[in-house]
């Protein structure tokens, strides 16, 4: 079954966004609806104009378990901190050293940056190490 809720992204590149979020969650686009090859289609088919057809996008788990992230088009630009993140786990498994989770953090940070990601800052607390990130249009982040 998939989770019950979905997360919504207010932003102004919804494509862009859905990109660089199915790259760092392991996600893929959401598929068009049946019928149609690809969206720009089913927009096409459905009178939504050409200048709308980037006014939305979502990514979902391949498996169906994780939320379904979906980005809506907003007129206003991120002006503040969120007051709501993203944790992305990465090195977190049961068992595994700590030097090994970090490593493993820190490759993805390295990978996410390639993606369009920038890194603001790292932390280490109680044995936890994490990296507070942005996505390309400044939404925090961390990878722990």
């Amino acid at each position: 079954m998939a989770t019950p809720i979905q997360v919504t992204f207010d932003c102004a590149d919804p494509d862009r966004l859905a990109t660089f979020w199915a790259t760092a969650l392991g996600y893929k686009k959401q598929d068009p609806p049946e019928g149609y090859a690809t969206w720009d289609e089913a927009l096409a088919a459905s009178g939504v104009p050409e200048e709308r057809w980037n006014s939305a996008s979502a990514v979902v788990d391949p498996d169906g378990r994780g939320p379904r992230i979906f980005f809506q088009q907003v007129p206003e630009p991120k002006t503040v901190k969120n007051r709501v993140h993203l944790d992305v786990n990465i090195g977190r498994d049961a068992g595994t050293p700590s030097g090994v989770r970090r490593q493993r953090v820190d490759a993805e940070v390295e990978r996410l940056i390639q993606a369009g990601a920038v890194r603001l800052h790292s932390a280490e607390q109680h044995g936890e190490y994490w990296v507070v990130m942005q996505d390309p249009e400044g939404n925090e982040f961390c990878l722990q």
